[in-house]
């Protein structure tokens, strides 16, 4: 089977159902651009800012990219190659897209609240507490696997390490020039890339060397920078220029593949029953990102839908971002694809960033870029997306924390609501988790995160409900993956306790105990019937 025949199909497969199924469910929700986002009714500068759509796709895409639709269908590609990649298209189009776009335009119609929030309208103060718990939870598993993530990879390859830095006065110059100097965003951005790419070609030149820890604790302080400094400064011109480098890579893989045309070398489908894992429900939770994440919500719903220009841009945002990051993982799952299984697993040894730089690396190679350069030149795009995902995490903990402890009823808040105070209590602890390693963290991460997208589901079609708008659509993702993250909690429970992790034991069953109670309270309220003579209310 040509690896450039099942690339482009995925690309049709997307782009059809953008202009179909995307376009179906903006109208049955009733995206409007008569609205006032409230990116422009709470405009303060900080964190609601009415943003391009183009640059918001940049931070957005950047921000839920990450290094999660690389590593996870790598990881997966071990039942197969046919699994993997239906998972993928499937997943991102009737899974991923509507949980994504749902989240979003949710909290664009709640003041740009959080999902967590929105539950309170629905669920009471208890059913948003219980999510925030889960969700906060989820979010220092982020901090801490993407910290040690990029710290390692800095220590690995100091170039990267230079490059990264190098990116991020990049982004605070070119928020300041364009959002206080009044610099055009064409001008701003065509000189942007160039210096970008420039960063790339310096870094290598100027290793910055330092041991793994060193940089967690550099990491630390630049996260809590990050966490509370405006988002016009760093947070959305970074990941904006950060998305150039993103879409290079795929247009250089794309452009490799079309070239090159190599042939699937992996078998179809390896078996159920793959090296002590089982195909259901693991490889659901493993592809993670690359088809459905509930980071995604938190991403949506914490920071992006401060940003919304025009409520109709959440369609392109939010559904369009999924239909992306399916195409990078089918691009990561064709990277491992064609080569034979004992290269993959030699490939493996070095992680799953590794099989990855070097299948792209090759393609590359095939449009006259020598491998090596174009190795370092994909290993350097993933460590800057992996540093995106961190610091948009602990923005989006601070929120989530100080949503927690917010009362209205209260004249005084709670030193818990400051934003330094959330801050600083989320960086520390995840910096600490940090320490600890990425292979004991990931884990139970995977299988939190995918269940938060069921939550997320489910908090969506609470709301749709609520609005006498249709939710059919979200029905069969949301118990889909509550059952397949719940099995995999189990499975993952059962393993660490034979493994004698006990630390790995408590976290999964809190987890798992926190969501069944989430669970049977939404479905109370989800599938009730309406009592005789009440009508649902009108959509707005």
């Amino acid at each position: 089977m040509s690896s450039l025949l099942i690339l482009l199909g995925a690309i049709v497969a997307f782009i059809i159902a953008y202009a179909t199924y995307g376009a179906w469910i903006a109208k049955t929700w009733g995206a409007d651009n008569t609205r006032v986002t409230p990116a422009h009714e709470q405009n303060d500068g900080v964190d609601y800012v009415p943003t391009n759509s183009a640059v918001l796709l940049g931070h957005h895409f950047a921000s839920i990219a990450g290094a999660g639709p690389i590593n996870g269908p790598i990881q997966a590609a071990i039942f197969g190659w046919v699994p993997v990649l239906l998972w993928i298209v499937i997943g991102s189009i009737f899974f991923g897209g509507i949980h994504d776009y749902g989240s979003l335009l949710v909290s664009i119609r709640n003041k740009g609240r959080s999902i967590g929030q929105v539950i309170k309208d629905t669920m009471g103060r208890r059913g948003q507490q219980l999510f925030a718990i889960f969700a906060w939870l989820t979010l220092l598993l982020v901090v801490a696997a993407f910290t040690n993530i990029v710290a390692s990879t800095f220590a690995s390859t100091p170039g990267a390490a230079t490059s990264s830095m190098l990116f991020i006065v990049l982004a605070i110059g070119f928020g300041y020039a364009v959002y206080r100097k009044g610099v055009s965003l064409k001008i701003g951005t065509v000189v942007g890339v160039i210096l970008l790419f420039i960063s790339v070609w310096i870094g290598p030149m100027f290793p910055l060397q330092l041991s793994v820890n060193t940089w967690i604790a550099i990491l630390a302080v630049y996260i809590y920078i990050a966490s509370t400094a405006p988002v016009w400064i760093l947070l959305q011109p970074r990941d904006y220029l950060n998305s150039f480098l993103l879409y290079a890579m795929i247009i250089g893989a794309l452009l490799g593949l079309f070239v090159y045309r190599p042939s699937v070398q992996l078998e179809a489908i390896t078996g159920f029953h793959v090296n002590g894992q089982y195909l259901f429900p693991m490889l659901f939770v493993t592809v993670a990102c690359g088809a459905i994440s509930g980071f995604h919500s938190l991403v949506g719903s914490g920071t992006t839908s401060k940003q919304i220009d025009k409520e109709n841009d959440a369609k392109l945002i939010g559904y369009g971002g999924m239909l992306i990051e399916g195409v990078l993982a089918v691009v990561a799952l064709l990277s491992a694809a064609y080569i034979s299984q004992g290269e993959l697993n030699e490939l493996l040894a070095g992680g799953p960033v590794n099989v990855f730089s070097s299948g792209v690396g090759t393609f590359m190679s095939k449009i006259g870029i020598p491998f090596e350069i174009g190795k370092t030149f994909v290993a350097l795009a993933v460590s800057a997306f992996a540093l995106t995902s961190l610091d948009t995490a602990t923005r989006l903990g601070r929120f989530i924390f100080q949503e927690y402890f917010e009362d209205p009823t209260k004249e005084k808040q709670s030193i818990f609501t400051n934003m330094y105070v959330a801050t600083a209590i989320t960086v520390v602890i995840g910096s600490y988790l940090a320490i600890g390693g990425f292979a004991k963290i990931w884990p139970i991460f995977g299988s939190a995160n995918q269940l938060l997208a069921a939550l997320a589901l489910m908090a969506v079609a609470l709301w749709l409900k609520e609005q006498g708008r249709n939710f059919s659509m979200i029905t069969l993702p949301m118990i889909f993956m509550l059952i397949v993250t719940l099995f995999a909690l189990v499975f993952l429970t059962k393993a660490n306790l034979a493994s004698g992790n006990y630390f790995l034991v408590v976290f999964p069953v809190l987890l798992f105990v926190l969501a069944i109670v989430l669970a049977v309270q939404g479905y109370q309220i989800l599938f009730k019937k309406d009592e005789p003579g009440k009508a649902d209310g009108q959509p707005s």
